[in-house]
């Protein structure tokens, strides 16, 4: 499919003696050799013990990192479907104890900034009183173990404060952002039934201030449940008193010491959503001792995160990843905060802040890195960047130039972590690994745990060509369930209707020789052209080496002859038009990348190409539009970032494609 390099060619990095020494995966390896009588030579066979004996590796996690829980188990599994197992049955624990316990009066616990704020830091000690009043006051007002606290916020210090409040008490958490229209807000947190609610009057991007004063009493209005809000507001006089409160009415309380209600290790953590492109978000719920030992798992083993590590990544409350990042915590490291535009004033804002902040590890979408690399950026001319240890990747597909780019122009000598998951683990199923190298477009290595496989169209398991991912054994971290979903039926069919009791993820992936993975795309909106299936990503990664245009969306249509055709959108760069030279450009350029076939038949400009609010290319939605499909039963306007180019879309398909 793709004419890689040779290996030698695309080595990127390579960690150090000293480096591999200092991991945590390498202390966990002596661990095990004295612990358990293991000793492997390579990571691939930790791997492959870690798949193979799967009750063993999650119970050496336990033992290996230390949880803390009351109780015994007597099985470490139960269950023979991955959409019903259960695990640990008959111990109980907290997330948020095990981020307590790495209390530390030598580091911050947060560091926050804003797009119109200064650098500010929050102690433990204030973390502790601050949590602990929020617990108290969340308690008068009658919430208990079980209930749902919800939460329509920016990504603040106030937003971390209220996650380990609300869990620390044994409650269920639930968050997205402001910038979520009222609609898709009260299609989320009305099939979970809450309780409270937390917001945030306002937020701010690209240096605008947007009220959400109106959005915040309808969804209370709207939302029966909701018994309580509690408003980050400077204006207290204009929440009804009886219904509500601002935040520092619960800062000026006088806090009694902090406690955590241990749970059952299958209650719920926390829901997070679907992307709901097409219908009403799925209720993904997680449990808290899955999420525990995976978090535990993957930042300390995957993400190399180490006590007084300062740790970043680029999220709003609305994507799986600002949970992903206050995982952090559970290891000792310092949470670094940004709330507003990646790219205001100017592009170099998120690199600006790695020296202000003293980040070690720094994590952004994909999209940005790309983003920055078109607009010729160059960070290492102007920066130190000496904190910074690894860069973090996720949200789609990171392009190999993407991958150069960064040791030419950031830092030569950083550790890349490209990483693969999803808010339906909450977690990655690839991803970084500290004692391997780094190659050229190729995310470095399986997770522990993850028995990942490839599956050909026919359902056999393949090794050296470009087939479905699929996860073969479950996990801790899988969803306990969709919330209200009798009986697992929209589970079942979401990961196991293709293969009986396989996880099949959707995206479409390769093992190449160096035992990484390449990620082609989603796999249900994969292209096909003479029988030959294209990845997205092979188009992308072609278009975005070309200056001129500033994203693309790329579709495979079949029409009613039988013929597949193959439009790409695209929006251009100020100053650039789209005519027959760009198009030119743009064929020579993906022909000589790929192959004729990769070449789209016809050339569109649009405004901008849609996205869901989580910053998710829609291909799929569009392309049922495309194909026929009624757009209010395949799109939900409110999951757009940008709800004004449903309009525009439609309008092009009449146009272009209905004549």
């Amino acid at each position: 499919m793709i004419d890689y390099p040779s290996d030698e060619e695309k080595l990127l990095w390579k960690p150090s003696v000293d480096f591999i020494s200092n991991t945590n995966i390498q202390d966990y390896l002596f661990w095990l050799e004295e612990n358990y009588s293991y000793s492997f030579e390579e990571y691939n066979d930790l791997w492959d013990w870690s798949v193979s004996a799967t009750q063993e590796f999650w119970e050496s996690i336990m033992e290996y990192f230390r949880v803390l829980y009351d109780g015994s188990y007597t099985k470490i599994k139960s269950g023979n479907n991955m959409y019903d197992t259960s695990w640990f049955e008959g111990i109980k624990l907290s997330y948020a104890e095990h981020v307590f316990r790495n209390y530390s009066d030598n580091q911050p616990a947060i560091i926050y900034k804003s797009e119109s704020g200064e650098l500010q830091e929050l102690s433990w000690q204030d973390l502790v009183y601050k949590v602990a009043s929020l617990r108290q006051f969340m308690v008068s007002k009658g919430v208990v173990k079980g209930d749902r606290v919800v939460a329509y916020i920016s990504n603040t210090v106030e937003a971390s404060i209220s996650f380990l409040a609300v869990n620390s008490i044994g409650a269920i958490w639930s968050s997205t952002s402001p910038d979520f229209g009222f609609d898709s807000v009260v299609d989320r947190f009305t099939q979970i039934k809450p309780k409270l609610l937390i917001a945030s009057e306002q937020y701010q991007y690209n240096g605008n201030k947007y009220d959400r004063s109106k959005e915040i009493i309808g969804i209370s209005n709207s939302i029966p449940s909701i018994e309580f809000t509690i408003v980050v507001s400077e204006e207290k006089s204009k929440w009804d008193k009886d219904k509500s409160c601002v935040w520092s009415d619960i800062e000026c309380l006088e806090a009694e010491e902090l406690v955590f209600e241990r749970v059952e290790f299958s209650h719920p953590i926390w829901v997070l959503y679907s992307s709901g492109t097409t219908g009403a978000p799925k209720a993904i719920t997680h449990s808290v001792g899955g999420i525990l030992l995976e978090h535990l798992k993957y930042l300390g083993f995957h993400n190399d995160v180490k006590k007084g590590d300062r740790f970043f990544w680029y999220t709003t409350t609305g994507w799986m990843m600002w949970n992903y990042m206050h995982a952090s915590l559970l290891h000792g490291a310092t949470i670094v905060l940004y709330d507003g535009s990646p790219s205001y004033p100017d592009i170099n804002v998120l690199w600006n802040f790695i020296d202000e902040a003293k980040i070690n590890h720094f994590g952004v979408g994909a999209s940005f890195i790309t983003a920055n690399m078109k607009s010729h950026t160059f960070p290492a001319r102007n920066l130190d960047l000496k904190s910074l240890k690894s860069i973090g990747s996720t949200g789609s597909t990171l392009p190999p130039e993407a991958f150069e780019w960064i040791y030419n122009k950031v830092k030569n000598d950083v550790w890349v972590a490209s990483i693969s998951g999803g808010t339906d683990v909450c977690s990655a199923f690839v991803g970084g690994n500290p004692i391997k190298p780094v190659f050229k477009g190729e995310i470095q290595s399986m997770a522990l745990g993850c028995d990942l496989g490839i599956f050909d169209e026919e359902g056999n398991e393949v090794f050296d060509s470009v087939g479905e991912m699929v996860i073969k054994k479950a996990m801790p971290s899988m969803p306990i369930y969709f919330w209200g979903d009798k009986d697992f039926q929209i589970y079942k069919k979401s990961y196991f209707k293709t293969y009986a009791n396989i996880w099949r993820h959707g995206d479409w992936a390769k093992l190449t020789n160096n035992d990484g993975v390449v990620i082609y795309g989603r796999s249900d909106s994969t292209l096909n052209r003479g029988g030959v299936r294209i990845g997205t990503s092979e188009i992308y990664r072609s278009i975005d080496t070309i200056t001129e245009v500033k994203d693309s969306l790329v579709l495979s249509l079949e029409q009613k002859s039988g013929e597949m055709i193959m439009p790409l959108f695209v929006s251009l760069h100020d100053g650039e038009e789209l005519n027959d030279i760009l198009i030119q450009k743009i064929k020579n350029t993906i022909k000589n990348k790929y192959s004729p076939r990769h070449i789209p038949d016809s050339f569109h400009l649009v405004s901008e190409i849609p996205y869901t609010i989580s910053g998710k290319k829609m291909e799929t939605p569009f392309k049922k539009i495309f194909m026929g499909h009624e757009p209010q039963k395949v799109i939900k306007v409110d999951s757009m970032r940008n709800p004004k180019l449903l309009a525009e879309f439609i309008f092009l398909n009449k146009e272009l494609f209905e004549k």
